[in-house]
């Protein structure tokens, strides 16, 4: 029977052992000599235990040339690490680290080692990241000990570490864990026992979304990870972000999440095991959904798949004047992009009045360009110079593209679709900005449906680069092309997808949102945790609950069921928290409070 464990402050971790030197095994090695603590790397394999040493080697070396650590801190971190390929190395340790492979068999039989090893005092963490950490407690002779310590990759860059508690878990053991990794540098966030935890099971959710999006011919591999990347300010794309992760591993974390969930959203896509059964594992391998230069490069390659430039694409139609409908912040950044690269624009509302407004906050936008030194005031005035305001749509009888950026109600775009029909020239392009309505409906309020298209843009217009283009089953290929030439030279980024709820961007963006909102629900973990370990374990920009007050809530819950209608999908359905906060007028910064209280200005 193991020592009950005291309420006293635990003595501070000297020696740490390490179990299993992959690439995030030695990575967390070099972060705790680096920190000054004896670190012991223990593999059964000894060429991963050579790998192990040359690898701190050339790390510690670089760190010198960057200036991060003198020539003696190099020599002493290096001095303060010795491996072996025998578990009994691990005996005099203070706490070990487990991060062999992700397998129960693997991982129990480990643990059931240390029991007869390591001192009844040592701490057993494991690093897993989709495994159940109090099923590995429960099989420990000490499980009071146990708990998951679950570093991200780079771990040496990387600052978040989830601290996970099983309910074995002892209050001491958590406490002096997270004391280590404050120590260390990193950003603890405390969170309880279930697969993914958090920034692995909002991660995870998201990635099997853009697999399965890109399975269904829905968009190319290319235009989903740009969509994500430019839309949402992410530093990667879904596709490349499972090539660097493992394509075995990521499937192997989504069968744990869905072995818990029973959520078709974690059912893993078909394509992750076909993938993964291939062997095309990603970056590791060479080839994934991307391919690279050489196993283990993260150059990529062309190959069958990699579009060719312009191909496929029938010349578009000549664009020189442009009308845009609609006087909100989306119509006159529009507008702007548009005056910008030379185009003449008409900027038509409901009322002159209401069209002049919008021009006066164009000129403020570009004043405010000048100020900053983007743009000069001539070339401001002569942006401005092009923008003709209008209070009705007769005005747009000349223009070569219209494009309406009204309330996002179907009924009132397809009255002005209508219009729009009727005042248009033959030939002109028509283009909705929508972002959750289907195109095809405000096509089908006109008689020349194969001239509509979706022309989503993002907010604010003048600084997004993105532009999804939606075509539906009538549009015509030479419409496309035109709204892809146009998009060149407004210097937008365009990519392709069909007309269904929320196209690439607001698909996968929502569903992820929603889920960090059931994880509140639940109280798994607090708001600033989930903000804090999507921002510093995922790289987002914005953590979700900052991004939905940002939003605002009443956006996000008209998004979610239009999800929920379309794919009819029991896991997209809205949070109930997020309608309650909607339904008592907490719409986010705009009201003042929503997730968050904000100042009132």
């Amino acid at each position: 029977m193991a020592a009950p464990l005291s309420d006293a402050p635990l003595s501070p971790f000297k020696t740490i052992a390490v179990v299993g030197l992959g690439t995030m095994g030695t990575g967390i090695t070099e972060v705790l000599a680096r920190a000054g603590r004896e670190v012991v790397g223990i593999d059964v394999n000894e060429a991963a235990t050579a790998h192990a040493v040359a690898a701190l080697e050339a790390a510690t070396a670089h760190a010198v040339r960057r200036g991060r650590l003198t020539e003696q801190e190099r020599t002493d971190a290096l001095a303060r690490v010795r491996t072996s390929t025998d578990l009994t190395a691990a005996a005099d340790a203070d706490l070990v680290i487990e991060v062999a492979p992700e397998s129960y068999e693997i991982k129990h039989q480990i643990f059931r080692e240390l029991d007869g090893i390591v001192r009844p005092d040592t701490i057993l963490a494991t690093g897993t990241n989709a495994l159940s950490v109090t099923r590995l407690a429960a099989d420990s002779a000490r499980p009071e000990r146990v708990l998951g310590l679950h570093f991200f990759n780079p771990a040496p860059a990387m600052k978040l570490v989830e601290v996970v508690s099983s309910v074995l878990t002892a209050p001491a053991a958590v406490a002096a864990v997270t004391d280590l990794a404050l120590e260390l540098g990193k950003e603890p966030v405390a969170v309880g026992d279930r697969p993914g935890f958090v920034a692995d099971g909002l991660l995870f959710g998201y990635l099997n979304q853009a697999a399965a999006m890109y399975e269904a011919k829905y968009a190319s591999r290319e235009d989903i990870d740009a969509a994500m990347r430019l839309g949402c300010g992410l530093p990667m794309g879904p596709l490349a972000l499972l090539d660097l992760i493992g394509i075995d591993t990521a499937r192997t974390v989504l069968e744990a999440m869905y072995a818990e969930s029973h959520d078709r959203l974690h059912a893993p896509a078909p394509i992750l095991k076909q993938l993964s059964e291939a062997g095309l594992t990603g970056r590791k391998t060479g080839r994934g959904f991307y391919s690279y230069e050489t196993p283990g490069s993260a150059t990529v390659v062309r190959d069958a798949l990699t579009p060719a430039e312009g191909a496929g694409l029938t010349p578009g139609r000549p664009v020189r004047s442009v009308g845009v409908a609609g006087s909100g912040t989306m119509a006159s950044g529009i507008a702007e992009v548009f005056a910008k690269a030379g185009y003449e624009v008409v900027l038509a509302a409901r009322s002159e009045e209401k069209a002049q407004v919008a021009k006066s906050r164009i000129s403020t936008s570009l004043s405010r360009s000048v100020d900053r030194g983007r743009m000069t005031a001539e070339a401001a005035a002569q942006t401005l110079e092009r923008i003709t305001p209008a209070g009705s749509y007769d005005s747009f009888a000349d223009v070569d593209l219209a494009v309406e950026a009204v309330a996002e109600d179907l009924e009132v775009k397809q009255q002005l679709f209508a219009t729009l029909d009727k005042v248009c020239k033959p030939g002109a392009v028509l283009a909705t900005t929508t972002s959750s309505l289907p195109v095809v409906a405000c096509a089908r309020a006109t008689s020349r449906p194969q001239d509509v298209i979706g022309m989503h843009f993002f907010n604010p217009a003048p600084a997004m680069k993105l532009v999804e283009v939606v075509r539906t089953v009538l549009t015509g290929p030479d419409v496309q092309s035109t709204v892809h030439e146009v998009c060149v030279k407004i210097k937008k980024h365009a990519v392709d997808c069909g007309d269904r709820a929320g196209f690439i961007v607001n698909a996968l963006l929502f569903p992820y949102l929603n889920n960090a909102i059931k994880m509140v629900e639940e109280h798994y973990a607090s708001l600033d945790d989930i903000d804090a370990a999507m921002k510093l374990g995922g790289g987002y920009p914005m953590g979700p609950f900052e991004l939905l007050d940002v939003v605002g809530l009443d956006v996000s819950l008209a998004i979610e069921k239009v999800l929920h209608r379309e794919f009819r999908d029991p896991g997209l359905a809205p949070a109930p928290l997020l309608e309650h906060l909607v339904a008592a007028g907490c719409l986010g910064r705009k009201t003042g409070r929503g997730f968050r209280e904000y100042a009132r200005r």
